[in-house]
This record gives C-alpha cells, sequence and structure tokens, in this order.
C-alpha cells in the first residue's frame, strides 16, 4: 500500500523518476547506502517529529544529526521523534519506508541543508527495500518543502 501511494504520487507529478527496488532490505543508512553504492551521507533520511501538537517530516543528509537547539530555534519548540504506530498511521509509510512523497495525511516537509552538497541524493520510496535518485532541489519543489538549518 505504502509503495502503491509513492508510485500514484510519481505518475501524477514526476513520471520520468524510477522507484527503485531492491531484493534486501535498505531500512538504515547503511544498508540503503550499500545497496545503492552511495556515501551514507548521500541517503536522505526521513524523520517524523513533533514539537507540542505539531506533527512535521525533516529530511535530512543520512549521516547529519539534529542539532536540538537548531531545531529548538526554527520549530518554536522541543523536538522530539514520533513512535513507530504514529509515523504508520500519519504517513501511510512503515519505519525504514519513510519518505515525503505519497503521504497518508498532509504534513509540512522541510529539507536540511545538509542535502544541498549533493547532486542527486537518495531517499526511500514507501518501504524498506525502495528508494529512487532525485536532485534535492526537485525534491523540496516536489514535496512543497522548506529549507532548514537544524542539523550538525
Amino acid at each position: 500500500m505504502s509503495l502503491d501511494s509513492v508510485r500514484a504520487f510519481l505518475a501524477s507529478r514526476a513520471p520520468d523518476i524510477a522507484i527503485l527496488e531492491l531484493a534486501q532490505s535498505t531500512a538504515t543508512v547503511a544498508e540503503a547506502a550499500a545497496g545503492h553504492g552511495v556515501a551514507p551521507a548521500q541517503i536522505a533520511k526521513t524523520l517524523s517529529l513533533r514539537v507540542g501538537e505539531r506533527r512535521f517530516l525533516l529530511v535530512t543528509g543520512g549521516e547529519a544529526r539534529l542539532d536540538n537547539a537548531k531545531a529548538k530555534a526554527t520549530f518554536g519548540g522541543k523536538v522530539s521523534l514520533l513512535g513507530v504506530e504514529e509515523v504508520l498511521a500519519l504517513t501511510g509509510h512503515p519505519v525504514g519506508g519513510v519518505c515525503p512523497f505519497g503521504l497518508a495525511t498532509a504534513l509540512p516537509v522541510y529539507c536540511d541543508v545538509s542535502l544541498q552538497r549533493f547532486e542527486d541524493v537518495v531517499p526511500a520510496a514507501g518501504s524498506t527495500n525502495s528508494a529512487l535518485r532525485i536532485a534535492p532541489a526537485r525534491l523540496a519543489e516536489l514535496v512543497d518543502a522548506s529549507w532548514v538549518d537544524v542539523c550538525r
């Protein structure tokens, strides 16, 4: 179901982008980097976050770490990760396959500047063994993301 929602999203907004499905898991940054032959930093990981009752997604470089002070200043409060069940319910994607495409619920999306140093990045595509290659600027454009600087 989740992979299908990403396929539908791409078919309507970016039919030129192919989903890459591997036989093995790409649920972690290390697995995804190995499977797709890229550096871990080039994996675009999607974090499902909350500040108070506000929920949103943050796409960062694979090796980037959230800077709590920057995130608090940018998002207006203490940032925390959503639980596994809430992630699946809100995004429609399982943990390890979360991406900003084909979401079950409309959520604000932010992209960290850590993605901008690469020509292409590799985000998941709705399942734990699927991904796609995309330019960071195009990723942000497709999901109407705002650029932020919240990682170290």
